[in-house]
């Protein structure tokens, strides 16, 4: 097994021997979140999943007003139920993954492979201990837990927003202003989104090529599958990739590529990553 100095984000890789700091306490935590994201850069993680949780364990020590080894079982559940209060309540979903993801960091923190538990004990006299348990989080005990005022558009509506995304070119062309291109390239991606039933990610990473046929729908022609390369990935792994197929009811999008929209499609990934990184 190895030591606690050659794991990733290990105190002892973290905190330099016959260093004083004049305010150790912060240094500590600071050490603490550093070894933390260390680890989970470890596991593969991504970026924004690490960022997330460490403003996560920020914004729950500044509610506090503590350090990891003073928090106990109440902090949290003051913290979920000041959550909770006010005109904006946090939905479940969200308060469990604010549960969870204290309770990962509670879980690096009280390891002594990591060695944080024999450091805040020498120079606070004082240990981290686990804070959140299954009496005092969210039960994961239904498959959906959205808000039911919210629903999915009609038919009828879904049709409205497609007959705009089209009217807005006819109506660029009318005026005889740059941009119809676009326009048709936008209403052909915002198609192909409902038409695969594609995610944000999936659709940033789409390309011409990857446009194919489908011997179940050959009357699509080229344009009977797509193929996506960037899918959402498991934890800690690469994207996933596979074939969609378009849905059965669905013919609006296929005209689109037949009619030289196809051109506009390997552009779509650079206005994502400009509108939203």
């Amino acid at each position: 097994m190895a030591k606690a100095a050659e794991l990733a984000g290990s105190a002892r890789l973290l905190l330099v021997d016959g260093v004083v700091h004049l305010d150790p306490a912060p240094a500590m935590f600071a050490a603490m979140l550093d070894g933390w994201a260390t680890q989970q850069r470890a596991r593969f993680l991504k970026a924004d999943t690490i960022k997330a949780r460490i403003d996560l364990v920020r914004r729950f020590a500044h509610f506090t007003g503590q350090y990891p080894w003073q928090w106990q079982a109440q902090e949290a559940e003051e913290f979920i139920s000041h959550l909770r209060s006010g005109p904006r309540p946090v939905m479940v979903s969200t308060a469990r993954g604010y549960q969870n993801g204290l309770r990962l960091f509670m879980e690096y923190v009280t390891d002594a492979r990591y060695s944080w538990p024999a450091v805040c004990q020498e120079q606070f006299d004082a240990v981290p201990t686990q804070i959140l348990h299954e009496w005092n989080t969210v039960a994961h005990a239904s498959e959906y837990e959205g808000n039911p005022g919210r629903r999915p558009l009609t038919y009828d509506e879904v049709q409205s927003l497609l007959d705009a995304a089209d009217a807005r070119v006819e109506e660029i062309r009318a005026r005889r202003r740059k941009g119809a291109a676009a326009a048709m390239r936008d209403a052909t991606l915002l198609k192909t989104v409902y038409a695969f039933g594609l995610r944000r990610r999936e659709a940033w990473g789409l390309d011409v090529v990857d446009l194919r046929r489908n011997p179940r729908a050959a009357d699509y022609g080229a344009y009977g599958a797509l193929f996506v390369r960037f899918g959402k990935s498991s934890r800690g792994g690469q994207p996933n990739a596979g074939l969609y197929s378009p849905s059965p009811k669905w013919t609006g999008l296929f005209p689109c590529f037949s009619s030289g929209c196809r051109r506009h499609v390997h552009s779509f990934r650079r206005e994502v990553t400009l509108r939203f990184g």
